[in-house]
Parts: C-alpha cells; structure tokens; sequence
C-alpha cells in the first residue's frame, strides 16, 4: 500500500512526504522530480520546448509507473489529479491525502521559487486563485483525506495523516 500526495503546488507535498515517509518506514518519492531527472530536463523547460500537454502525457507514464510500487509515500505534481486515470492508477495501491493551503499561504511559500512556470508572469496571486478553483473540485473528488497546511507545521501534518492512516485501516 501507498501514500499519495496531491495539492496544489506550494501546500507542502514534497516537506510532508519526506518527513512521512520517514516516520512510516517506507520509501519517499517525488513524480516531479523523476520526470526531471528522467527527462534531463527541468519541467519549466519541458513546459517551454513541448508545452504543457506535452509534459502531462510524460506525467501520466509517470503516475502509470509509480502506481505499481509498494511501501512509498508518492508526492505527485499539483496538476495530477486533472486526468482521471491517474487517480485511478494511484488510488489501485494507495491512499490519496491531499493538502490544501490558502492562496496567501501558497504565494509566500512559492514567491521565490524560479520553477513554477504555471505562476510565471504578472498577477501570481491571481493565477493561483483562478487554478486553484479550477482544480478544487478534482483535489475533492480524489481526496481520501484533506488537510490544509496553511498554518500547521509540517510535523503537525504529518501526526494528523498517521492519526488518519491508522484510523482507516481499522
């Protein structure tokens, strides 16, 4: 069984799911980082030579891959919950927890951060606002468990997914 994170970016996917993995003796592992690392290329880049179409079909190869391990905690991209068949693919092995956090939350966290190319540009907080209502309702629907991370610490988090985990398997 797995443990897959989904949020928007910013919402501490990657923070979490180290310190979660940790805590519950299995293997950490990021699909950003594997689509960078794999590609040999970072995803801004990706997303200006072959777009982002381009870069969800590598994701979706992606979550198809990963989906079949066993014992992880898989911190996913923020968009993947737009295509279906990678929740469907993640939930097959794995719990969904998806971390939320405020618009503010994720601008302070993402401010200097060079690699988001969805948040390129002017008007950040905007951006954030419009994908994050765009995308809410895919985060709801494939969540097995939200939480938001606007104010918790990461330890804090990752305490109330454990309380979370142990309940659902009673």
């Amino acid at each position: 069984m797995n443990v897959v994170l989904t949020g928007f970016m910013g919402t501490g996917k990657t923070a979490v799911g180290k310190k979660l993995a940790r805590a519950l003796r299995m293997k950490f592992i990021n699909t950003d980082d594997l689509i960078e690392e794999e590609s040999k290329m970072t995803i801004p880049q990706m997303f200006d030579k072959f777009g982002e179409e381009h870069f969800r079909q590598i994701e979706r190869e992606m979550v198809a891959r990963v989906s079949n391990l066993d014992n992880y905690v898989i911190s996913t991209g923020g968009g993947v919950v737009l295509d279906p068949d990678n929740i469907q693919d993640l939930k097959r092995n794995g719990i969904v927890v998806c971390l939320k956090a405020s618009p503010d939350a994720i601008l302070k966290r993402t401010s200097s951060e060079k690699h988001r190319p969805l948040l390129e540009g002017a008007k950040p907080k905007e951006k954030i606002e419009k994908l994050l209502s765009y995308r809410e309702p895919y985060y709801s629907i494939s969540a097995d468990y939200t939480i938001d991370t606007s104010s918790l610490p990461v330890d804090r988090i990752v305490a109330e997914i454990i309380k979370y985990l142990r309940g659902h398997k009673q």
